[in-house]
């Protein structure tokens, strides 16, 4: 394999194993580009991107930039670095067109669906959330559109019933690595995206987990792994906010939001769902038995279906 003059650019865990394999091939890797440090949990504590920690791990050059679109001097620094290419995994910023152009390879994406099918923010969760049988990884020649370009390389996996968000997110960073490392290596040739069949991967959002009762069982099953481990899914019982962890359809019938036994068995609009796993706000993961122990529940009660 030839080395090559890089730049990467991503933030999230999801661009980590990426980053490290392209390290472990001996590519020279100028710069890396993540999202700058930000405010997180209670302390509001400034942290850094998962990227951000897996290069200064490594010794890279770590470069944050607020913005890209208009920043002159970020696009002079990016074309002084005379990369070969630059690899983007879920970088968080859009890439103006004197960036895009800079690379002699352009740039190319790391993208977690079968393009044309996914793009956008979330691939991962709406693959599960439709109920697909399998997903993948896609590298893609970037271009201004939004996943719009050619594709160089596909990788595909399966997705079992069930298969979580989480796990999902796992198999398709470590397989984007794989395909990266071989598209860098074998130089495939552009294939255009088909102009029919493509869906859009809506942003993430707190709301995005809460669980309507109307829905179909199997609707809510899907909901619920493909919102581990964010935003998580969660219902409102009495007056706790309920976070659903993991939860299985059963084949039993009653009014929507109506717990059918002593073990948090809820009608659905169609079957119904046991929830297995949950979790309180500020409180630990724990069986819904041990939840309980401490929160009895009885046979007819009416959950929620929006806190307000």
């Amino acid at each position: 394999m030839t080395s090559l003059r890089l730049a990467f650019m991503g933030s999230p865990a999801f661009a980590v194993p990426a980053l490290q394999a392209l390290h472990g091939a001996g590519h020279n890797i100028m710069a890396v580009y993540t999202q700058p440090p930000r405010p997180a949990g209670r302390g509001k504590m400034l942290r850094r991107s998962a990227v951000h920690g897996a290069a200064e791990a490594l010794g890279m050059l770590v470069r944050h930039p607020p913005r890209l679109r208009h920043d002159t001097d970020a696009h002079a620094a990016f074309a002084a670095l005379d990369l070969d290419a630059a690899v983007v995994a879920a970088y968080g910023l859009i890439l103006p067109p004197a960036m895009l152009g800079a690379p002699r390879r352009g740039c190319l994406n790391i993208h977690a669906s079968l393009l044309p099918r996914w793009r956008g923010a979330a691939p991962i969760q709406a693959a599960i959330l439709a109920g697909d049988l399998e997903t993948g990884v896609t590298i893609m020649q970037m271009d201004a559109g939004l996943d719009t370009g050619p594709v160089l390389m596909v990788g595909r996996t399966p997705i079992g019933p069930y298969t979580t968000a989480a796990e999902l997110h796992d198999t398709l960073g470590a397989l984007g690595a794989e395909l990266m490392l071989q598209t860098l290596d074998t130089q495939p040739p552009p294939v255009p995206q088909p102009d029919h069949g493509a869906t859009y991967a809506e942003k993430l959002v707190r709301e995005s987990g809460r669980i309507d009762w109307n829905q179909p069982a199997a609707v809510l099953d899907r909901q619920v792994r493909a919102m581990t481990p964010w935003p998580g899914t969660w219902t409102v019982i009495g007056d706790t906010t309920l976070k659903v962890l993991q939860a299985v359809t059963e084949a039993a019938n009653g009014p929507p939001g109506t717990v059918l036994d002593s073990a948090l068995l809820v009608a659905c609009n169609g079957g119904a769902l046991r929830l297995l796993r949950v979790q309180q706000p500020g409180g630990a993961p724990m069986s819904a038995a041990a939840w309980l122990n401490g929160h009895p529940i009885h046979y007819g009660m009416r959950i929620e279906s929006t806190h307000t």
